[in-house]
């Protein structure tokens, strides 16, 4: 049985984890390695992707960044998470606010010294990432529709700089990129229209409180339609091998999802269609092992 040091202790570590979303930095790692096996260098053999030490440094220093990047943004909410996140704000609170700033600082340094090791143009790029995911939690996301697509485009980053780590400038690597992109920022805006309550109370500017939700939801539904789009060219114009089923897969939850978009009325309608565009994008990280069943095995020597 542990002692009531040890639960505090526990339930501080649990509450960081909460932070930093450590569920999340787990799948974007395994997707950046996934992306790197089968996307980005299929013709490289397994165990020098794998063991390639400036591929760990880059994912290991894009951990550090994400992790840093979720506690300044859950500083700068505080308040309006408490709102909106009753439950995960009460966990969160259990780490004080002082130790979390230090922990962002400690693993923004962290990142930009293990990037040294790479180049010099890692540097550059990972204190730029820095840079920008503080400037949008400090100011760019207050601004409507300019901040949702700027998150969008930070959460792709991670495989951005990966995709210019193995030059490859294939036009499906530009297709999977469009597709994810377009998800993540309809999951962004449909979290505006989720978090309403918190947004006004914290004088926010987003779609929903300045042109109401109607207009928020016509948006959100012309970039699912737009979604569409890279999800039928994976299916019919590019070899993704099994993939091809997920994105099929995806055609149809993306319809369905714009169906109950249009009959969404309360916070619980919007948490479930944020689950949805959330499976997508989990499942769509695991569904890359698609592309070729054998690939692995087939490189492992």
């Amino acid at each position: 049985m542990l002692n009531r040091k040890n639960k505090l202790l526990l339930l501080k570590v649990l509450s960081l984890f909460s932070v930093v979303r450590g569920y999340n930095i787990l799948v974007i790692a395994l997707a950046q390695y996934l992306a790197s096996i089968y996307i980005l260098s299929p013709n490289l053999p397994l165990r020098k992707v794998v063991l390639d030490v400036n591929l760990f440094v880059i994912v290991i220093a894009s951990i550090m960044v994400i992790a840093g990047g979720y506690i300044i943004n859950n500083f700068y909410d505080a308040e309006k998470d408490l709102i909106n996140k009753p439950r995960k704000s009460m966990l969160d609170r259990l780490v004080s606010q002082r130790f979390k700033l230090t922990t962002y600082f400690v693993l923004n340094f962290m990142a930009v010294i293990a990037a040294s090791y790479v180049s010099f143009r890692a540097v550059f790029f990972f204190s730029s990432y820095i840079f920008g995911i503080w400037f949008y939690s400090h100011k760019l996301k207050r601004i409507p529709l300019l901040g949702n697509f700027i998150s969008a485009t930070l959460a792709i980053t991670p495989f951005f700089v990966v995709f210019v780590y193995y030059r490859n400038f294939e036009t499906v690597i530009f297709v999977h990129a469009i597709f994810l992109f377009l998800l993540i920022l309809a999951r962004e805006m449909i979290k505006d229209l989720e978090n309403l309550s918190g947004d006004i109370a914290q004088n926010y500017r987003t779609i929903p409180i300045i042109y109401g939700s109607k207009t928020s939801k016509t948006i959100i539904s012309l970039l699912i339609l737009l979604t569409l789009l890279p999800s039928l060219l994976l299916i019919f114009k590019f070899d993704v091998g099994y993939m091809n089923f997920y994105f099929a897969i995806c055609v149809l939850l993306l319809i369905l999802f714009i169906f109950l978009l249009s009959r969404a009325e309360t916070k619980r309608d919007y948490v479930w269609l944020h689950n949805i565009l959330k499976l997508i994008i989990v499942v769509g990280v695991f569904s890359i092992l698609l592309i070729d069943v054998d690939l692995v095995l087939n490189r492992i020597l």
